[in-house]
């Protein structure tokens, strides 16, 4: 093989690879700001890529676990974005801070008002919820992605030990083991304990937007490095060949 054509095979794979992760990564995900510890409180994120090229995303319906019901929910607000959140009355009634709880959140919609996500942007969605289950690992969401032009994208299939990644995951939050802390915000007075957790909250939301945004550039970024060099490699390649041909 020629030098030119060791170059464009060279160029071609380094931009193959860096296409496929980006899309491999592509799907609504949640993660915790910080820890999202079993018996306390957290603020989490989902994270919505737009994965079309001529379609914004201008809708977001999250449904929340049904088996593990989440009593303190409270969204951020988002400009561009009408938020409605929806309660169900429970079969069995929660304990939180010596009351009972007989309804929850079981589903936060997020509707374009003015806003949207553009192709090639993600946005992010914060919530304030609590009190997190003790007795589990993880909490599954289930997510629809709705597009201006009335395609949706159900992000519902669970992951299933030793299975390959569904093609559409729905996010999932990891809960971390209890900590003195954690219980400690549980068992202290429900209002101070819940506007000392909601100011909190609103302050490290900000930081999360812009650890992802940072990221997400820094991923792009890499990408027109990747695509560039292999570019080079096939002008390099090129002008070695006719030099040779001479």
């Amino acid at each position: 093989m020629n030098v030119s054509r060791i170059a464009l095979v060279g160029g071609v794979a380094a931009s193959t690879v860096l296409i496929l992760a980006g899309t491999a990564s592509a799907h609504v995900s949640v993660q915790p700001q910080g820890e999202a510890a079993k018996g306390g409180y957290a603020v989490i994120n989902f994270k919505v890529p737009n994965e079309r090229d001529d379609a914004a995303t201008t809708k977001l319906e999250v449904n929340f676990p049904t088996d593990h019901p989440l009593a303190s929910v409270q969204p951020e607000a988002i400009p561009g974005w009408k938020i409605d959140v929806t309660t169900s009355k429970l079969a069995k009634p929660l304990d939180m801070h010596g009351k009972k709880i007989d309804k929850a959140v079981s589903k936060v919609t997020w509707t374009a008002d003015g806003g949207k996500i553009e192709p090639g942007r993600f946005q992010q969605f914060p919530l304030s919820v609590g009190q997190l289950p003790e007795d589990a690992d993880q909490l599954v969401f289930k997510a629809i992605q709705t597009y201006d032009n009335k395609e949706v994208v159900r992000w519902i299939e669970e992951q299933k030990d030793g299975a390959e990644e569904p093609e559409s995951p729905a996010p999932v939050l990891k809960l971390t083991a209890a900590t003195d802390g954690a219980h400690g915000a549980a068992a202290a007075s429900g209002d101070t304990s819940d506007s000392a957790d909601h100011a909190k909250d609103e302050k490290t939301t900000a930081s999360a937007s812009s650890s992802g945004s940072s990221s997400d550039t820094t991923a792009r970024v890499l990408g027109i490095v990747g695509i560039v060099i292999g570019v080079a490699g096939v002008a390099f390649g090129v002008l070695a060949g006719r030099r040779r041909t001479a």
